[in-house]
């Protein structure tokens, strides 16, 4: 809700890049629901550089979706897209068309926005699913969420982070990490120092294994708000902005009650209450589907899910 309401709303997202994970698969069943409420229905989200998310049949279905093109495909969504040409790019046989480097590309310069989550983030918005004991891989995650400086062509969204107002200035990708404050088990997201560091160093690597570089991020998204990081001057205000979203982990309790509500007044930091949103609202009854079973309903039966996540 926030995300839809704080970032796609107020920055005018039109083209995007969603990575894979509950954080933002959640985004895209809220669409047909709550930004539905928000009037915000062929305003954000009509443009897709994305492999075919069943929890995107949904908005596809309500809509929200005018284009989406496809790094590859998902097992079990060959009837659907056969059938939704005007969404996807499809040849004679009603296959789908997908282009693994031409979609890199256009998730690269083309789109406004990427966002997906991580499982550690330091004082600096550095981030990594590289953790002492498990090994996840990156995906599109280094490509797509950077900052392009190669980019020349501007839209609403990336005009609306620009570094100045000068007669040479240039806007900014959108680079947006979601993160709970803390995992399962009581580990917390935000930490000093990446584990990505000391297994990086262990390995033998040139250099530690982050997945997303702190100064290419533009904001920060937690269960307690959001952090607009392209808002701050200076590295301190980006610190104190982080600390502020952070929680009760160590990076968290660095913040200072009266600099987070300096940070508020300015729009660096926005709470749900700043953006009008009630937290007793976010419940999993405002998800357009709410299991595998709904997902094959609201295509018409043409999503076929493998076997193992059916329930009948």
């Amino acid at each position: 809700m926030m995300v839809i309401r704080g970032i796609y709303e107020a920055y005018g997202v039109t083209s995007l890049n969603h990575g894979v994970g509950f954080d933002t698969a959640a985004i895209e069943l809220l669409l047909p629901t709550y930004g539905e409420a928000l009037g915000l229905k062929g305003k954000i989200c009509r443009n897709w550089t994305l492999n075919p998310h069943p929890t995107l049949i949904p908005a596809i279905e309500s809509g929200w979706v005018e284009s989406m093109h496809c790094f590859g495909s998902e097992v079990g969504m060959e009837q659907y897209i056969e059938a939704r040409p005007d969404v996807f790019f499809t040849g004679r046989d009603g296959s789908l068309r997908s282009n693994r480097v031409l979609c890199q590309l256009a998730g690269q310069y083309g789109v406004d926005l990427f966002i997906g989550s991580t499982l550690q983030i330091d004082a600096d918005a550095n981030s990594s699913t590289v953790t002492r004991g498990r090994l996840a891989g990156f995906g599109g995650a280094p490509n797509m969420g950077h900052d392009p400086r190669g980019r020349r062509h501007s839209s609403e969204a990336w005009l609306k982070l620009l570094k100045d107002q000068g007669p040479v200035s240039r806007g900014q990708k959108l680079v947006v990490q979601l993160a709970e404050t803390y995992k399962k088990g009581g580990e917390p997201t935000f930490v000093d120092e990446l584990d990505a560091v000391a297994v990086g160093a262990k390995s033998g690597m040139p250099i530690a294994p982050v997945m997303i570089y702190g100064d290419d991020v533009s904001h920060v998204v937690t269960e307690e708000g959001i952090a607009h990081l392209h808002k701050a001057e200076g590295i301190d205000e980006r610190r104190a902005a982080i600390a502020a979203v952070a929680g009760v982990t160590p990076i968290g309790l660095r913040a200072k009650p009266e600099k987070t509500a300096e940070l508020r007044r300015r729009g660096i930091v926005a709470y749900p209450e700043d953006l009008g949103i009630r937290r007793g609202e976010a419940k999993r009854s405002l998800l357009a589907a709410r299991s595998i079973d709904d997902l094959v309903t609201w295509s018409g039966g043409l999503y076929a899910p493998p076997a193992r996540f059916r329930s009948w």
